[in-house]
């Protein structure tokens, strides 16, 4: 893969959000917010930027894609959000839409668990599925050669603890 021009996916977990009792559609907790405006200013300081960013359809995953477009130079009027990255949606489908994005380099993706990890595995192995511990506000990437592959190279994963620290 050396040479090659690469796709550079990033993943992120949207951060922790209230309750369904607290409010139904569980937006970013106060603490949330704080931690993702860290994690963008840290994405900011490492001089991150994005060709396109991708969001899911729920409230906290487009908070926390905004906070990361605002700090990265993106229009945060682009996010696209999509129901395919949702907690529970289908890895083949969800790499289908991502497909429509190959001709961009760097893409950013807002999204939840299980589905997260799962098309972080798809691009990582054809047969076996990785255990990849995600944490909210974390931030990692992926880079692949094309859309679909099992031959991505995991480049990095960064901890929120980390990215705070980075973030100063």
């Amino acid at each position: 893969m050396e040479g090659d021009i690469m796709m550079e996916i990033y993943f992120m977990q949207h951060g922790p959000c209230l309750s369904k009792e607290q409010d139904p559609e569980q937006p970013l907790s106060p603490e949330g917010e704080e931690l993702v405006q860290k994690v963008a200013l840290a994405a900011a300081k490492m001089k991150l930027q994005f060709d396109v960013i991708l969001a899911s359809t729920k409230k906290r995953s487009l908070q926390t894609a905004t906070f990361m477009a605002k700090s990265t130079g993106y229009p945060p009027e682009k996010i696209i959000e999509s129901a395919l990255l949702k907690p529970m949606a289908p890895t083949d489908e969800t790499i289908n839409f991502l497909k429509q994005y190959e001709q961009q380099n760097r893409i950013l993706i807002v999204g939840h668990l299980p589905s997260l990890a799962e098309l972080a595995s798809f691009l990582l192995l054809e047969n076996e599925k990785l255990s990849l511990r995600f944490e909210m506000g974390g931030l990692g990437r992926i880079d692949v050669p094309a859309l679909p592959t099992h031959q991505g190279e995991l480049r990095w994963y960064i901890v929120p603890d980390h990215l705070r620290l980075i973030a100063g």
